[in-house]
């Protein structure tokens, strides 16, 4: 009997969301790229590489044969990095029909086309049934059985049901949302915010510091995101400041990490290099600076990160510069509507 859901993607998450759906009793298909990687799922039970020792739900089964886990699927979750994930929704459009549901749970924007993942979706399949899954999930604590919270963004509300039925148990609450843009830009644009907070934890700047980074980067991340039509009570949701707040604080973030090793001096090249998994905040850097540029907002500790990473400022120097900006009201007006 073929299973009613897969996860497209081997990796840290889509392993994760694929645990934590054979956990609630689901058969469930993942599709990796390596037959390697696939075997040592099927005979040991782990992904030892993103997972440590991790024994995976007996409820899974990987496979390399992308049709094997697209065709007649009916919920299919997309969990690659951005910057494969065009060439994956191409590889998987052929192999799709306009009955299934697509989810994504990739935090991240394409480079040049400013596109969002359910946008690639749209472009490249025949699917218009998609869902945006995001929130505070931080996969370690997960798999080790510590409650969490998260979000299923999508405009058809029975999409959204059916992933609660998929992922709700006693450790993960699943709450549902219509705003998929406002959804996908919190949980793309406070990976940006979370490489500033690790470098000034690095620095030891104190918690009061911490609190300054969050709050005004959800300022940011709330004004671009309204500028592109987001509603703002996302943001105030767990897609928003719930995935900020984990994201900016805790150690097992990638793009912590980052932050942490840029103030230390060390050079960006090398960082991706021997980082092992995907950093999105440092691509999503540059397309949320182009972005914001084009529409003109303010957004001061955006453009400091950005000279950070892409103009080689110290972040000692970014830091000072941040902090002479001229105050602002604490509460954008274009927000309060």
């Amino acid at each position: 009997m073929k299973p009613s859901v897969s996860v497209i993607g081997g990796g840290s998450w889509g392993s994760t969301i694929a645990h934590l759906i054979g956990l609630c009793g689901h058969e469930v298909l993942l599709w990796c790229r390596s037959a390697e990687k696939a075997d040592e799922i099927n005979v040991q039970r782990t992904n030892a590489k993103y997972l440590g020792e991790l024994q995976l739900s007996p409820h899974i089964r990987a496979t390399t044969d992308l049709s094997e886990a697209v065709k007649g699927v009916p919920v299919v979750f997309v969990v690659v990095p951005s910057k494969a994930f065009r060439e994956t929704a191409r590889a998987i459009g052929d192999l799709c029909s306009p009955d299934q549901y697509l989810v994504h749970a990739t935090k991240g924007l394409e480079p040049k086309s400013h596109k969002r993942m359910s946008e690639i979706l749209l472009q490249e399949t025949c699917v218009r049934q998609i869902g945006v899954l995001s929130g505070p999930n931080i996969a370690p604590e997960l798999c080790a059985g510590k409650p969490a919270g998260t979000v299923i963004a999508s405009r058809y509300p029975r999409l959204a049901t059916k992933v609660q039925e998929l992922l709700a148990s006693e450790i993960m609450r699943v709450y549902a949302n219509d705003d998929v843009l406002g959804v996908e830009l919190g949980g793309t644009l406070k990976n940006i915010v979370a490489i500033g907070a690790g470098m000034a934890a690095q620095m030891e700047l104190g918690e009061n510091a911490k609190a300054l980074l969050i709050t005004r980067g959800l300022s940011e991340i709330s004004r671009v995101g309204v500028a592109l039509g987001a509603n703002p009570m996302t943001f105030a949701g767990l897609a928003g400041i719930g995935d900020l707040i984990v994201t900016c604080s805790s150690p097992f973030s990638r793009n912590h990490r980052v932050g942490r090793r840029l103030a230390q001096g060390d050079k960006l090249e090398a960082i991706i290099e021997t980082l092992g998994m995907v950093a999105e905040g440092v691509t999503a850097t540059r397309v949320a600076w182009e972005i914001a540029r084009e529409l003109r907002l303010e957004t001061p500790l955006l453009d400091g990160i950005f000279r950070v990473l892409y103009e080689g400022m110290h972040p000692q120097t970014a830091l000072v510069e941040l902090m002479r900006v001229a105050s602002q009201q604490d509460i954008d007006q274009l927000l309060a509507r």
